[in-house]
């Protein structure tokens, strides 16, 4: 079916346009307005085909959570006009990504079973088997690389370069570690964990405020509470509800973004299996049914919906 993989919009009063791995993003005065393609990326590649209503998913999702995490910390949305589009307030992006982890999971049990025990500046504990849950949460923050493949830093080499301040790194942990404690209460309260997660933080008008997407299947890995010590003590690998299932995919299929490597062909049946991933991440993680949106003249619908919350905000 058709998906939403590229956007060419001119809206009222852009100035500006800056296409991401998943998102759109248009500057419009003050105002982003941010459209969720279909686009699928992992180990840093888009991968050559769309998710049907993946979009849709992240967007609704990031939505659900802003508005249930904002006596923390202000965040940037204003608007959501259309199933996949936000509308929010244009902030001085900070040049990291905080990553917060509270298992060895992903990247980091990739570092661990090669031997290292630092990750970012953390030193890890040894004895940990991968899915392990860590003694407490660690933030492992990387670089937000424009393009190309983020890069892992330690708290200590962001605050030496400058890359942030120390008053405001000291302020975007404790912002980060309680996103991540709300985060993981929500999820318990799905029968969910929430494993691992980043955030992305910037400036508006002075006061740091939380932006684009958080606890989406993009930027977090639950795994099912049910059963997860029993698979532990098992060595069996946790039933989660991430897009680690596609980047372990990729890898068993000889892929991980270096060069020289190919992108294995993604079937039909292997699209819709992904589509439906998130579509159940979605209404587990929410706790409400997924409303599949039309994707007739969607791009001309999108339009028309921003152009009227557009007048609406100005």
């Amino acid at each position: 079916m058709e998906t939403l993989t590229s956007t060419d919009f001119q809206f009222s009063g852009q100035t500006a346009i800056y296409k991401g791995k998943v998102r759109d993003v248009y500057s419009c005065g003050d105002l982003l307005v941010m459209v969720a393609s279909d686009r699928i990326s992992a180990f840093d590649v888009v991968l050559p085909r769309g998710i049907p209503y993946k979009g849709q998913v992240l967007n609704q999702i990031a939505g659900h959570f802003l508005s249930r995490t904002q006596d923390i910390v202000p965040n940037w949305l204003l608007s959501s006009p259309h199933p996949s589009v936000s509308i929010g307030k244009r902030c001085e992006p900070f040049k990291v990504e905080m990553v917060v982890r509270g298992y060895l999971a992903g990247h980091a049990a990739r570092t661990y079973s090669s031997g290292l025990r630092t990750l970012c500046g953390v030193t890890l504990p040894e004895g940990l088997k991968e899915n392990d849950k860590l003694p407490t949460p660690i933030i492992t923050p990387t670089t937000k690389a424009s393009e190309g493949h983020d890069e892992d830093i330690s708290r200590e080499a962001i605050i030496a370069s400058g890359l942030v301040s120390k008053e405001h790194y000291e302020q975007l942990e404790n912002y980060t570690l309680a996103l991540y404690q709300r985060g993981q209460e929500m999820a318990a309260a799905r029968g969910l964990i929430l494993v691992d997660t980043k955030y992305e933080f910037g400036l508006y008008k002075g006061e740091i405020t939380l932006m684009d997407e958080i606890h989406t299947p993009d930027s977090s890995r639950y795994f099912y509470a049910e059963g997860y010590e029993e698979r532990q003590h098992a060595g069996i690998e946790q039933k989660q509800l991430s897009k680690e299932f596609v980047r372990r995919w990729l890898i068993d299929n000889g892929f991980q973004g270096k060069e020289g490597q190919i992108i294995p062909e993604m079937s039909d049946e292997w699209i819709g299996k992904i589509s439906d991933r998130y579509i159940e991440l979605y209404e587990k993680v929410t706790g409400e049914p997924f409303v599949r949106g039309s994707y007739e003249s969607i791009r001309e619908h999108i339009h028309q919906c921003v152009e009227r919350a557009l007048h609406g905000l100005s």
